[in-house]
């Protein structure tokens, strides 16, 4: 498979968000999001077989959290269905950051999925595969990445029509930030004020989570491998 990166962070995102983690990047994403922070993903890499990357995760971390990114992962399903069950069997928690675009009834059941749906502001709105939702159980995630009030609308009418409370383990609101950031570690990157974002969530009584991608709050937003 096309390996991007592999490196050592913290979970910067989803309800595992503040934990330690290895991430393990593949290449290549047939989605075009106007706001994506990770075009550097869509050519190259290095090619690894799904033994070389479990070597990698090991040095980098013998247990613990696993997250599988992109890019699109699921593009790479092949060789990828067989990397997630060598991790699962070394007793990693396996994460799968994916937009759902792909099938995915075939990511074994104890793979947390985090399933980013695409709104309008994306560009991409309408990829979302709608037979994934039968895949989706309780430990897994829906995040919606929100750039306007039209993204709010269409991902609070999404999350009510699906009931996605009764479906996933949480539903994720979370501001999509500024194409090019300035270094500045601060809200004054989101394209959707977090603040404005939070009073709407709570207008509507909604039963979602906010989130933030903290890593951009750490470290300066544009820094890649963290």
């Amino acid at each position: 498979m096309q390996i991007i990166e592999i490196y050592r962070s913290i979970q910067g995102e989803s309800s595992f968000a503040g934990v330690p983690c290895t991430f393990v990047r593949l290449a290549a994403c047939n989605l075009r999001c106007t706001w994506c922070d990770s075009e550097y993903t869509f050519t190259g890499g290095k090619k690894m077989t799904a033994e070389e990357v479990e070597h990698e995760v090991g040095k980098l971390a013998p247990a613990g959290l696993v997250e599988v990114t992109g890019g699109e992962p699921m593009l790479q399903e092949r060789e990828l269905l067989p990397l997630m069950e060598r991790l699962l069997a070394r007793g990693y928690t396996l994460l799968l950051e994916t937009s759902g675009e792909r099938p995915l009834e075939g990511v074994p059941q104890a793979v947390h999925k985090i399933v980013d749906v695409k709104c309008p502001g994306s560009g991409e709105g309408g990829s979302f595969r709608m037979d994934n939702l039968k895949a989706l159980t309780n430990q897994d995630e829906i995040k919606f990445v929100l750039a306007d009030r039209k993204d709010y609308e269409f991902a609070r009418d999404f999350t009510l029509e699906q009931r996605l409370e009764n479906k996933v383990r949480d539903v994720i609101f979370s501001p999509a930030f500024v194409k090019k950031p300035s270094a500045e570690r601060d809200a004054s990157n989101c394209q959707l004020d977090p603040r404005l974002l939070t009073e709407w969530i709570l207008e509507d009584r909604l039963n979602v989570r906010l989130g933030l991608q903290i890593h951009k709050f750490i470290w300066e937003p544009s820094t890649k491998g963290v």
